[in-house]
Formats: structure tokens, sequence, C-alpha cells
């Protein structure tokens, strides 16, 4: 029997779930839509602040690992076990992010012990707040000479690390800052 995810070592992940980079598919924005449509029947309206869809597949002709992101804002008083019930419920599995900002975790779907199934998905759990991830993701769908950078940053790190996704992720780091800093200046955030 193989083992269940959350008992997976990093490398194990790494090896099941490898980088693999995909061209721009103008179907990511209506599987967002479709996804944030099925989130917000299973969450209610009291559990949702606002859905965003962020990362590489909301920034139009950007290669990107074909993963829709997406920045879910709660409020501060959400029950975490029963909102962990209702992802359940649709799919979803919670993975604890200890060191992302509260409530500190974030949802997956589409990853199996074989392998991915379908489409996935990374819902990041956040309370409300002024997030990085809102600004990078307007600043490279308004700036093709930086998308085209981190563009061809991605196909660099992707070939590095093909089978260690937080080495991929901590490798962009430098340059999502410095994105994320033009940003808030040139918006005054």
């Amino acid at each position: 029997m193989q083992k269940e995810l959350d008992r997976m070592t990093q490398d194990e992940l790494g090896r099941l779930f490898p980088i693999k980079l995909s061209e721009p598919d103008p179907r990511w924005p209506s599987l967002f839509t479709a996804e944030k449509k099925i989130i917000e029947q299973a969450l209610g309206n009291g559990n949702i602040i606002r859905i965003e869809h962020i990362g590489s597949t909301a920034v139009p002709s950007l290669i990107s690992k074909p993963t829709i992101d997406m920045l879910l804002e709660i409020p501060e008083n959400t029950d975490i076990k029963q909102l962990t019930e209702y992802f359940e419920a649709i799919g979803y599995h919670g993975i604890a992010q200890p060191e992302k900002p509260a409530p500190h975790m974030m949802f997956a779907k589409g990853y199996k012990n074989k392998g991915i199934v379908g489409q996935t998905y990374h819902v990041h759990l956040r309370y409300q707040g002024d997030w990085d991830e809102l600004y990078f993701r307007d600043y490279l769908r308004m700036n093709p000479g930086p998308a085209a950078e981190y563009a061809r940053l991605k196909v660099e790190l992707a070939k590095a690390f093909r089978y260690d996704r937080d080495g991929y992720t901590d490798a962009k780091t430098t340059f999502v800052k410095q994105i994320c800093a033009l940003a808030r200046k040139k918006t005054g955030g």
C-alpha cells in the first residue's frame, strides 16, 4: 500500500510531483471561475471575504506549472476545523504552512499517492489583508518585460529544481520580492 501524502518526505513528494511547466492555457481563468463557484457553494458566504486568482496561471501568456492558485481571505473568527471539513468534502487536502501568514495553511486538490489526477488547485488561506500575491499578479499582467524575465527564471529553475518544489519556490523569492516592492511603490501600496 502506498504511503499517504502527508506521511511522505519532501524528497518522495518531489519525485512524485516534479516541477513541470506548461505553455499558457486560455482555459486557466475559466477553470479558476468554475472552482471558485464550487468553493463558494461549499463554504458559504459567511466564511469568505474574497477569492482571487493568483500565481502564474492568472497572468495571460505566462509559462506556468498548470496549477490554479487562489488567495482565499476569510474572517478571523472562522472555524478552521469546520472549514477544513468543507474543503475535504470537495476533494481538497489541508497542508499546514507555519511559515506563511495566519492561519498558516493551504488546501490542495488533484494530488494523489499515484501522482496528479485531473486539474490541480492550491487555495492559500489568509485573513483579510494587503497581500503581495495580488501586487505581483497585477504588476506582471501590466508589464510584459518583467513577466518575460520571470518566465525565463522559471524555466531555468524548473531544470535546476525539478524534484525540489520548495527549492524551486525559494529560488524565485528574490525576484518576487523585487517585483512586489516595485508594484507597491508604483501604486502607493
